[in-house]
């Protein structure tokens, strides 16, 4: 962008009245997009040639504007078309259920309506002021010996050693876990880690294209092999080189294309569209989903051979409940990076604020707890900030996997039990033991990468039995 350039905006919002005044009064300071739908957001930017750096969006969307299901939909979908973007929601359900709920899934703030088109000016205005690419999803340490990752806990520490011990290999490297975790930092470290780390690093997310786009973009394309395609243009396989290629949200790259990536990592072949001369990449494929592959396996969506063959080396990406201590570290990182970037002095707890930060499970990972920070530096800078003024931007409405304690004693599992019963209506108790012993098997099946003996010592059963059980989940 020139540097007498403005930002580009995306509002989204179905009412004319309010998009008509917001461009009104912003298109001084912005350089106005405007859509009413998902569906217009997602046509809207695969025309544009670079995604704005802010959204404001209207929660209250098409089809049922009374509920806020597409707005919080559409804010995953911009931060999977680029995590970068900052989204400010506007809605006119100013509860604070939603306001939390929207900042866990990524929203840097919320705006309650009606609001002063000038008020939301400089909220967009103060959004500009913080560049979370800076300080990247799980945090930048600064220092080779971290490995680019901050924190100590036992999941980290394993997680820096993976990426040091895969880091040169030249095999494909399978990056999961949930959204926010930080699966684009650990592709990048296991480059700039590697003897790659001087050539090219592409990144594709495959979420963020459309499918008719990804074989050209991947392979490239000839001359004249669709409307459009003026001259010959290299993939990035072809510009990647002796680097790395990463492939985000594979999980949704289509089953047609699965077939010609398949190959490219047999044998680095490929032709790009409209051409039948074969072509050769050594790029290294490091891929990334939020998703269960094996799961999408059994269920038909994504091919067997080609999930074997990316998950060479699998690297999970822990969530941040179970990084506890690296709460205190991630929460250090950030509040002196944002602090530094704006020249404020840094935020503070008190007492009560520090234990509730620490008891906190942040649904939506390190970049709930980024975005978080990035709200507590803005409002409260160089001031004590009280466990109420925090726990205004937590959405405490999620419960988090894991996060109810298990009962270990006669007593407790009765206490569990009537808490259970009185919190769910047409309870059937085959069904919720099945669900149970259905959740063990797949979470002693991800924890072992699918290796049936270590998942069946796991659990305390023999390999026959599990086998059984699952043949039984399938056929339900």
């Amino acid at each position: 962008m020139r540097p007498d350039a403005k930002p580009a905006l995306l509002i989204v919002d179905d009412d004319p009245l309010i998009t008509d005044t917001l461009h009104f009064v912003l298109s001084n300071d912005f350089e106005v997009h405007v859509a009413e739908t998902r569906q217009q957001v997602k046509s809207l930017l695969t025309q544009l040639d670079a995604t704005p750096p802010l959204a404001l969006v209207d929660l209250g969307l098409p089809p049922s504007q009374h509920k806020p299901d597409e707005g919080f939909a559409l804010i995953s979908d911009l931060l999977n078309h680029d995590k970068a973007i900052r989204i400010l929601v506007l809605s006119g359900q100013n509860d604070d259920a939603n306001a939390r709920h929207a900042r866990a899934l990524g929203a840097i703030d919320f705006i309650g309506k009606p609001a002063e088109p000038e008020r939301i000016k400089h909220a967009l205005l103060d959004a500009l002021r913080f560049n979370p690419e800076a300080a990247a999803p799980a945090g930048v340490a600064g220092t080779q010996e971290s490995g680019g990752i901050v924190g100590c806990s036992h999941a980290v520490d394993r997680l820096r050693n993976q990426i040091r011990l895969y880091a040169d290999a030249p095999f494909p490297v399978l990056i999961e876990g949930e959204s926010g975790s930080g699966k684009e930092l650990v592709a990048k470290s296991l480059h700039q880690w590697s003897k790659r780390g001087g050539k090219p690093y592409l990144a594709l997310n495959c979420a963020a294209i459309s499918p008719t786009l990804v074989e050209p973009t991947l392979f490239g394309y000839a001359r004249g092999a669709f409307t459009g395609a003026d001259k010959a243009h290299a993939g990035y396989f072809e510009d990647a080189r002796e680097g790395t290629l990463f492939l985000d949200e594979i999980g949704e790259l289509p089953l047609e294309l699965q077939a010609k990536l398949l190959r490219v990592l047999e044998n680095g072949e490929f032709q790009r569209v409209g051409e039948t001369a074969s072509r050769f990449s050594n790029a290294r494929i490091v891929a990334a989903t939020n998703r269960d592959l094996r799961k999408e396996v059994r269920e038909g969506r994504f091919r067997g051979d080609l999930y074997h063959r990316l998950s060479v080396f699998p690297v999970h990406v822990p969530p941040l409940r179970e990084q506890n201590e690296d709460k205190l570290a991630l929460l250090d990182h950030f509040r002196a990076h944002f602090a530094r970037e704006i020249g404020a002095a840094p935020f503070v707890f008190s007492p009560d604020a520090q234990r509730l930060w620490e008891e906190y499970h942040f649904p939506g990972n390190v970049r709930e707890l980024r975005n978080i920070v990035i709200r507590l530096t803005t409002k409260h800078a160089g001031r004590v900030v009280g466990a109420r003024e925090l726990e205004d931007e937590f959405d405490l409405d999620v419960v988090a996997p894991g996060s109810l304690p298990l009962p270990t004693d006669a007593q407790s599992l009765l206490e569990y039990a009537k808490f259970h019963l009185r919190g769910i209506g047409n309870f059937n108790l085959d069904q919720v033991i099945k669900q149970w012993e259905k959740s063990y098997v797949e979470a002693a099946l991800g924890m072992t990468h699918g290796n049936l003996s270590q998942a069946a010592k796991i659990l305390g059963v023999n390999r026959t039995t599990l086998y059984s059980r699952m043949q039984t989940y399938q056929n339900d």
